[in-house]
């Protein structure tokens, strides 16, 4: 008994130093990224470059690491994945903004530390410069923005905040655009209209120019169509009758029974 209970002892020591052990050699290692453990935002700016040093900490053997863009991966030489990895974001441009970069443990995808690139810049606009419509149509004026931050935005015209009339004008707002709607467009409607952003670093404004016209008269086509076709078809039975009536007389008159006896 006694020798059973030292080799139960003995297993049961064997089993808990296990169980201390794996767990300790499979999650000790820590991922950094410049220094930072937790995932986190970097501010920077377009025409920036900024580099990503990606490292493993209370690692006890040499470590791979992987680096993604978004969802895609990232090619990396063969002297820059073990232990320490690198990644240098060049060019930074407006479409960066939002873009993750994600450090991931080659053997443990799920040991990973991800960075979000801040892109900072005032307001871009772009949009239709110039438009003509009739009076009484409906048109549109669609302001395209990009800000970060985001900008308040406004309609002017003339120079002047645009008062809006409700039944008269719409304004319709998503993150990347700012739109005008004007119903039945009047003559007094013609002029310059002005899409402003106003953000923390500048504003900017983009000039529309809307060309009322004169609604045209519009001829009815199908009618004045359907009447020279019934013109036509009228004037074709008038020669065929015409025709007959000249058959007619010219069979009467080559009619022998006809003729005057001397």
């Amino acid at each position: 008994m006694a020798w059973n209970s030292s080799v139960v002892m003995q297993m049961g020591r064997f089993l808990l130093l296990v169980i201390l052990f794996l767990p300790r050699e499979m999650t000790s290692s820590v991922l950094t990224v410049n220094g930072k453990t937790e995932n986190y935002i970097l501010d920077t700016t377009p025409g920036s470059q900024v580099s990503l040093i990606c490292a493993v900490q209370n690692h006890t053997r040499e470590e791979e690491l992987l680096w993604y863009r978004e969802e895609g991966r990232v090619d990396l030489k063969s002297g820059n994945k073990i232990n320490s990895s690198s990644v240098c974001v060049s060019s930074i441009s407006e479409n960066d903004n939002g873009i993750s970069f994600t450090c991931r443990l080659g053997r443990d995808p799920s040991v990973s530390i991800s960075v979000a690139l801040n892109v900072i810049f005032p307001p871009l606009l772009s949009g239709n410069n110039f438009q003509t419509v009739e009076e009484g149509s409906n048109v549109k004026l669609v302001c395209s923005v990009k800000a970060n931050p985001q900008a308040q935005m406004m309609w002017y015209k003339n120079s002047s905040l645009l008062d809006l009339e409700k039944s008269h004008h719409q304004i319709q707002q998503t993150s990347e655009s700012f739109q005008l709607s004007i119903t039945r467009v009047e003559k007094s409607d013609n002029g310059t209209y002005s899409c402003t952003a106003k953000s923390s670093l500048q504003t900017e404004s983009l000039d529309f120019h809307l060309i009322v016209k004169d609604k045209t008269v519009s001829v009815p086509v199908e009618p004045i169509i359907a009447a020279c076709v019934v013109i036509f078809l009228t004037l074709c039975f008038g020669l065929v009758a015409r025709r007959k009536k000249i058959m007619e007389l010219c069979m009467k008159d080559k009619d022998p029974h006809r003729e005057t006896a001397l």
